[in-house]
C-alpha cells in the first residue's frame, strides 16, 4: 500500500476476496484483456480520431515504454490534466501498465489546484493539452513549475511550441519501443491513482482507489446498467471524463469491460451531445441536472428537436438532486430512459434500477451497488434514526475507502472509528432500501456538481488588501442547485466588485469557483460561540436572492458523483 493511505483491515480484505468482490486484476492487464477480445471493435471516437481496442492497446504499450525510459517507475505520482480527447486513455492505461499512478485534474482547474497536486503528490510528471477552448495549459505548466520548482517532466499531448523541457506526447510514444519496460508489475491491491474529493475546507482532499476495490464497483455498475459483450453500447461522455462518474458508474470503464465504444464530446452542450448522439447512433449517457436541463429545454424549445435521438436508451443524470419534475420530462422529452445516480468519488455508488416503478425513478437517487455496502443514517449524535427518517448518511463496503491520502487529522473526523466514511449527505432512506437526497450537512457548495470549498475562496479572497472578512456560502439557482455568493467585509472603502473578480482570476482560481454574487457588509451574524453564522447567511442570502448578470445563463459544468 502506498505510504500515506489507510489500507482495509485484514478481515474485511479478506471477506471481500472470498465473496468474490475483489477478484485480482489490475487496470492494466483489464485493457490488455479487453484488447484481446475485442481487437477490432472500436474503443474510442475523438477528436477526429476513431481507435480500435487493438490501436489504444499498443499505444498505450509504447507510451509506457517511453515514460519509462524517461524514468518514471512504479509508485511515481503523474499528474493528468487532459480535456476530453482519446489521448487521456493512452496515458492513464500506461501509467497502470508501469504501476505509477495517475492523479486526475480537471481541464478547468488553473494555477492554484494544479500548484498544489503537484506539490502534495510530489508528481514526477504533470499531462497536459497544447490549448483547449482558448486556454493554453503549456503556460499554466511553465507557471506551476515556476512556482513549485517542478515536476521534473512535462508531457504535452499536441504541440510543445518549442517550450523548454517539454516533450511531446508523440515524442514519448514514438520514442518508447515495443513494450511497457515496466520495473515492477502493480498488484491487485496497490494503489492504482489518486482521485480528487470534494473537499469541505481549503484545497481538495486526494482519494486513493486500488485497482481491485475500483474495478469492482465497475463490474458491478456494468451489471446493473445492463451492459454486455452481446449488445452495442456507445456511450457518449459529456462530462470531463476523469470525473468518477463518466469513469466507473459504468463509464468509460464498465464501457470497455462490456467492448463498447466511448465517443468523446469536447463540451456538455445540447447542440453538440445531441449531435453525436445521433451521429455516432449513442444509446448511453450521463450529465448533471443542470446539462439536463438544457438538453431537455433544447429539445422541447425546438433548437435540438429535428436530431433523431432513437438509438439513446438510457440517460443517466446525477452530482446533485435531479427534481422530480425534470426527471419526469426525460421520458417524453428524449424518448429514453431515466436512470437516477447518487454516489461519491470515495466509494457508495446508488443507481435507480431500470425495473423501478416510474415513480421511483422521479423521485429517489438509487439504491446501493452491493449487498456488502453497510449503510447508518444518523442524528447529529451520531445515533441511528428510524427508518424514512433525516439523517447523515454514514457507509463502508468493499469499495469505499477507508481514509484520505496523508491526511491523518482529516481522517480522523470523516471517518468513525469503525471505519464507516462520513459522507456529509442528508438522506432519508425509504422501504425498498432507495435514498432520497435532501441535502448536505456540510457547507460545501455543490455549484451543479462541481464542488467548491468555502474556505478556499475566502483564503483567495482574504489576500485582497481592500477585504477585511470573507464568508462564502451557498445559494439557490434553479439550473445549477446551488451557486456561489460571497459576503465581504471592505477594510475602508469597498473595492469594486469587478475589481475583486479580477484579482480571484488572477489568482489562478478555476472559473466554478468565482463567486457568481458578492455582497459587502459591515458585520457577519454570529452564533452563541462567536463563530459566523453561515446558516444566517444562507438564509439572507435566499431571502433577498436577485439574479446577477452571470446567472442569466445557465452553465455548463463538468461533473462528480
Amino acid at each position: 500500500m502506498l505510504a500515506g493511505c489507510t489500507p482495509w483491515p485484514t478481515e474485511f480484505a479478506d471477506l471481500y476476496r472470498e465473496r468474490g468482490y475483489w477478484q485480482g486484476e489490475t487496470l492494466g492487464a483489464f485493457l490488455r484483456e479487453r484488447a484481446h477480445r475485442f481487437a477490432e471493435r472500436t474503443a474510442v471516437v475523438g477528436a477526429g480520431q476513431r481507435w480500435t481496442y487493438a490501436e489504444l492497446d499498443a499505444r498505450a504499450d509504447r507510451t509506457a515504454a517511453g515514460l519509462a525510459r524517461m524514468g518514471i517507475t512504479a509508485g511515481d505520482r503523474v499528474v493528468v490534466q487532459l480535456p476530453n480527447r482519446p489521448e487521456v486513455f493512452e496515458v492513464v492505461f500506461a501509467l497502470f501498465l508501469l504501476g505509477a499512478l495517475p492523479v486526475y485534474a480537471l481541464p478547468a482547474h488553473r494555477r492554484a489546484e494544479i500548484s498544489y497536486l503537484c506539490s502534495f503528490t510530489e508528481a514526477t510528471a504533470l499531462v497536459v493539452a497544447d490549448t483547449d477552448g482558448g486556454f493554453d495549459y503549456r503556460e499554466l505548466a511553465e507557471q506551476v513549475r515556476a512556482e513549485t520548482g517542478g515536476p521534473e517532466h512535462v508531457v504535452v499531448a499536441g504541440d510543445t511550441g518549442g517550450r523548454p523541457g517539454m516533450t511531446s506526447l508523440e515524442q514519448v510514444r514514438e520514442g518508447g519501443g515495443a513494450g511497457p519496460g515496466a520495473t515492477a508489475v502493480p498488484e491487485p491491491g496497490d494503489v492504482a491513482f489518486l482521485q480528487l474529493s470534494g473537499g469541505t475546507t481549503g484545497l481538495p482532499k486526494l482519494i486513493p482507489r486500488t485497482h481491485d476495490d475500483y474495478l469492482y464497483s465497475v463490474r458491478a455498475s456494468a451489471e446493473i446498467c445492463e451492459l454486455d459483450t452481446g449488445t452495442a453500447t456507445v456511450y457518449l461522455a459529456a462530462l470531463p471524463v476523469v470525473h468518477n462518474f463518466p469513469m466507473s458508474s459504468p463509464g468509460f470503464l464498465g464501457v470497455f469491460s462490456a467492448g463498447g465504444t466511448v465517443v468523446l464530446a469536447p463540451d456538455p452542450g445540447p447542440a453538440t451531445c445531441l449531435g453525436l448522439v445521433e451521429t455516432e447512433g449513442v444509446t448511453h449517457t450521463a450529465v448533471v441536472p443542470p446539462v439536463a436541463m438544457l438538453w431537455l429545454d433544447a429539445v422541447e424549445g425546438g433548437a435540438q428537436a429535428h436530431r433523431d435521438l432513437s438509438s439513446l436508451r438510457v440517460l443517466q443524470v446525477g452530482g446533485a438532486k435531479f427534481s422530480a419534475e425534470a426527471a419526469r420530462r426525460v421520458g417524453p422529452v428524449l424518448g429514453c430512459m431515466l436512470q437516477q445516480v447518487f454516489g461519491m468519488a470515495e466509494g457508495l455508488v446508488n443507481y435507480t434500477r431500470y425495473d423501478d416503478p416510474e415513480e421511483t425513478v422521479a423521485t429517489t437517487q438509487g439504491r446501493p451497488i452491493s449487498p456488502d455496502d453497510e449503510i447508518r443514517v444518523v442524528d447529529s449524535d451520531g445515533t441511528e434514526v428510524p427508518p424514512g427518517a433525516l439523517g447523515e448518511l454514514h457507509t463502508r463496503g468493499p469499495y469505499t475507502i477507508r481514509g484520505y491520502y496523508r491526511a491523518p487529522e482529516h481522517n480522523a473526523v470523516a471517518f468513525t472509528s469503525d471505519g464507516f466514511y462520513r459522507t456529509g449527505d442528508l438522506v432519508r432512506r425509504t422501504p425498498s432500501g432507495h435514498f432520497v437526497v435532501e441535502g448536505r450537512a456540510k457547507d460545501q457548495i455543490n455549484r451543479g456538481g462541481e464542488k467548491v470549498a468555502p474556505d478556499e475562496v475566502e483564503d483567495h479572497l482574504l489576500a485582497h488588501p481592500g477585504v477585511h472578512d470573507a464568508a462564502v456560502v451557498a445559494m439557490p439557482d434553479r439550473f445549477l442547485g446551488e451557486r456561489v455568493c460571497a459576503y465581504v467585509i471592505p477594510r475602508g472603502e469597498s473595492p469594486a466588485r469587478a475589481e475583486l473578480l479580477r484579482f480571484l482570476r488572477g489568482r489562478g482560481l478555476a472559473a466554478y469557483k468565482i463567486p457568481d454574487r458578492i455582497e459587502f457588509v459591515a458585520e457577519f451574524p454570529a452564533t452563541g460561540v462567536g463563530k459566523v453564522s453561515r446558516r444566517e447567511l444562507r438564509e439572507a442570502v435566499r431571502a433577498a436572492h436577485v439574479p446577477t448578470d452571470r446567472e442569466t445563463a445557465p452553465a455548463q459544468p463538468a461533473h462528480q458523483p
